[in-house]
């Protein structure tokens, strides 16, 4: 049985009243955020650290990575006998394998991740969103904070910080497939695109906190930059456990008969036909008298046979493939930049166009001159190069994030699934897992064909992109055809890419 936050009881025993439907999204809205930027703060400590385990002999003196400098790290740190073990690291990673071992724990972390997302989903359909996703987050912050306590307890054993690591990991994958479910629960498919496009910035603003709350602390001991970021995320976990509105249905909140079959039979904005209470007897997707809906969740493999899922999934292989192996060389600030504005003007695009599948092959389609370009006029001076990096990120990092949010909430209240929403963290997990193998695979390639030369890593991307294009143009000629064959329906921009495919499938199924 699902209860009501404690949090939301007090608020509202103290105003004597309940919120409104809009004020409940809102809240939705800022809690998920928060929530998703404390994953990724929680993801940065590494990152920052390792200049300190294992020292690079060819870093110039005073210079460090950002976001560490003098703000941050006191003038006579470097100088001062405690702190010497910055030129010295922490055994095992000051060894001359260091490097390959800091890289072991990066794939630990990925593959679990990766893993883990599949599994994760599968739960995430089937129990409270609210308790999952806040152990999810709880659990993470323990093993971060494990990880930094092998500096206090004088650990150097490597077994210890890898299974950390992969503890970590395999926790972190509790959250983007609940945020994503609980968004796909309050939020109608009309401008689905352009609200998690905006809603999507927490993945910058989690990095940059991630970033400074290390790196403010490292001057105490490396071990304090994954301690506070560790408390950062279970304070996070605490807040959504108290807060988190996972359910409409569970506050009153049902759809008028239609709107539960996910909106297959009605063009019009499915939420202004939402209402509270009054639901007409008989209809099966309603809430009981204890706020707790009965809803069957999909396994894995049903979850794959929703059109759509497939060619969303394999795509988002090769476009994160791109995506991390492309942005990783950009200075931070501008990776952080290009990726908010791709994100939210490819979300707006395809909400316009009500076209999911051609708005993220236009974008991979389009990363791949942005990227020549780069390559070939990159070098003519400092502006040009900056001016040809955001306009590539943004291009790389438009589909990756439209995938991700808006069609993986799509394809979860798909039609197919008639009116079970249960499918939603299912949905989001096979296709950000499938994603994230991408992303894993991606930098170990770019190791091997550098040394070739880097035209050879350029070329790889660019083939990556052209085969993310190509991966959706069944779905694309789907969008175009129901776009030429029924343009009425398609002016209300309602209707997702993943309906159109079906509509044909399930009228020769019937």
């Amino acid at each position: 049985m699902r209860g009501t936050p404690p949090g939301i009881l007090l608020i509202r025993s103290i105003r004597g009243r309940d919120w409104s439907f809009a004020t409940y999204r809102y809240f939705v809205l800022f809690i998920t955020f928060i929530a998703y930027a404390c994953y990724h703060a929680s993801r940065k400590p590494t990152s920052i650290v390792k200049s300190v385990l294992y020292p690079d002999p060819k870093r110039i003196p005073g210079q460090y990575p950002w976001p560490i400098g003098k703000f941050f790290i006191k003038e006579n740190f470097v100088d001062n006998d405690i702190s010497s073990l910055r030129y010295k690291g922490w055994a095992p990673f000051n060894e001359p394998d260091g490097p390959s071992k800091l890289g072991e724990i990066d794939v630990a972390f990925l593959a679990c991740y990766s893993l883990g997302m599949f599994v994760a989903g599968h739960l995430g359909d089937r129990l409270d969103l609210r308790l999952f996703l806040a152990n999810g987050m709880i659990g993470s912050g323990i093993f971060v904070g494990l990880f930094g306590m092998g500096y206090f307890w004088n650990v150097h054993a490597f077994w210890y910080f890898l299974v950390m690591q992969m503890a970590a990991g395999l926790f972190q994958a509790t959250g983007w497939p609940s945020v994503v479910a609980v968004i796909g629960s309050w939020f109608g498919k009309r401008k689905r695109g352009l609200i998690m496009g905006i809603w999507n910035a927490h993945t910058s603003v989690g990095n940059i906190t991630g970033s400074l709350l290390a790196a403010s602390v490292l001057d105490y001991g490396w071990g304090w930059s994954f301690i506070v970021p560790g408390a950062f995320i279970i304070m996070g976990g605490i807040m959504v456990y108290l807060f988190l509105p996972a359910y409409p249905e569970d506050f009153g909140f049902t759809c008028l008969p239609g709107v539960a079959s996910n909106l297959q039979e009605t063009p019009n904005d499915e939420e202004a036909q939402i209402t509270k209470g009054n639901v007409p007897r008989g209809e099966t997707n309603v809430v009981s008298q204890h706020g707790m809906v009965r809803r069957r969740g999909v396994g894995l493999l049903e979850a794959c046979l929703i059109p759509g899922v497939i060619p969303f999934a394999l795509c988002l292989f090769f476009a994160k493939l791109v995506a991390y192996t492309f942005l990783y060389w950009l200075p931070f600030y501008l990776s952080q930049t290009g990726g908010i504005v791709g994100g939210i003007l490819a979300g707006y695009i395809s909400d316009k166009l009500g076209a999911r599948a051609t708005t993220a092959a236009s974008f991979v389609y389009a990363a791949i001159p942005s990227m020549l370009l780069y390559r070939t006029f990159g070098n003519v001076s400092v502006n040009v190069n900056i001016v040809l990096m955001m306009i590539t990120g943004l291009f790389i990092n438009g589909p990756y994030a439209l995938i991700t949010t808006a069609v993986s909430a799509d394809l979860g209240t798909h039609s197919s699934l008639r009116g079970d929403s249960r499918a939603l963290a299912t949905v989001t997990a096979i296709i950000d897992g499938t994603g994230s193998v991408g992303a894993a695979l991606g930098p170990l390639l770019t190791g091997f064909l550098s040394t070739k030369g880097w035209d050879a890593v350029f070329v790889m991307l660019m083939i990556g992109a052209l085969i993310a294009g190509l991966l959706l143009s069944g779905l694309v000629i789907a969008e175009l055809s129901e776009r030429t064959c029924n343009p009425m329906s398609q002016s209300s921009g309602q209707q997702s890419l993943g309906d159109h495919v079906t509509q044909p499938l399930l009228r020769d199924r019937r």
